[in-house]
């Protein structure tokens, strides 16, 4: 069971890393505002049908509740910001970028949900800022400006990580995730809008929206697969194989070529990230209950 998990995680990151590349290839011929409606509407519509299948009731009071709505708040931020980002930002650096993830859940968790945190910890997510700066290098001239679009894109989507561990247990994970693509519906549908660029419904364009509605949908289920399979402890850690993916795809389809910091961000946002990962894993260790005798105190780990 472990080795499939492990697999299935593996293969849900390779999936997520064709989403980036079909987005990317969609927003080469049509706007970012079209690109994004086109994929929510579709992933909308497949995560309802998955919601039938699974009898997973999605028209609930629940969709109202104020963590939810918030939660959906940070969705939209976060796919304007992933749309933008890699339409204009090499997928290398993209991807370098993204995984700075769970360091922003640390900080957030920090300063919203008052989580302590060390300063081993809080070392390491100064170290993972700094590899991001490397990949970026605002002070170069190769910065464009569209990179703090993918930093935007992280944030939202760190900031829904957070609000979720603050929504209702009762409500389904897969109804939370079918609000949430439906939500940015109408913000891709503004963007569409206000947007320059004609409207491209040639078939390059309908045929990558489709792969990445395919794509995502099934990477998002792989997830939850190997989530359920083995521990989160086990499995988490493989997430980062999705920093070798992208790149790997960035550079045989787009062309993309990083340069040596560009590895050498990516390589350091890798490391401070895997070491917050086994930091957090043994904090939760260390404050797991130890029987009905007389309580040991906790050890902290910083």
């Amino acid at each position: 069971m472990t080795l499939r998990a492990i697999l299935l995680m593996i293969l849900s990151m390779s999936l997520l890393a064709w989403s980036d590349v079909f987005y990317k290839l969609a927003t080469q011929g049509s706007s970012i505002g079209q690109a994004m409606t086109l994929v929510a509407l579709g992933g909308t519509v497949l995560f309802v049908l998955l919601s039938v299948v699974m009898k997973v009731r999605i028209l609930t009071r629940d969709a109202l509740h104020p963590m939810i709505l918030l939660r959906n708040g940070f969705e939209i931020i976060g796919a304007i910001g992933m749309v933008t980002g890699l339409a204009y930002v090499s997928l290398p650096v993209f991807a370098a970028i993204m995984q700075t993830g769970p360091l922003a859940v640390t900080i957030g968790a920090a300063i919203f949900l008052k989580e302590e945190v060390g300063p081993r910890r809080w070392a390491a997510v100064g170290v993972g800022i700094l590899g991001m700066l490397i990949v970026i290098r605002p002070w170069s001239a190769s910065f464009t400006g569209y990179e703090l679009f993918a930093v935007m894109g992280i944030v939202g989507l760190s900031g829904r990580d957070l609000v979720t561990r603050l929504s209702p247990s009762h409500i389904p994970a897969l109804a939370i995730s079918t609000w949430g693509f439906a939500f940015t519906i109408p913000a891709g549908c503004v963007l569409w809008f206000l947007s320059d660029t004609p409207s491209d419904w040639s078939a390059p364009t309908l045929w990558s929206v489709l792969g990445a509605v395919i794509v995502t949908a099934s990477g998002y289920l792989a997830i939850t697969t190997a989530m359920r399979l083995a521990p989160a402890a086990i499995v988490a850690p493989f997430r980062y194989t999705r920093l070798v993916f992208t790149p790997a795809l960035g550079i045989l389809i787009f062309g993309d070529r990083p340069d040596a910091l560009t590895y050498v961000g990516a390589g350091i946002i890798l490391v401070a990230g895997l070491y917050t990962f086994f930091r957090e894993r043994a904090l939760a260790q260390s404050v797991a209950p130890v029987g009905t005798a007389a309580p040991s105190p906790a050890r902290k780990v910083s």
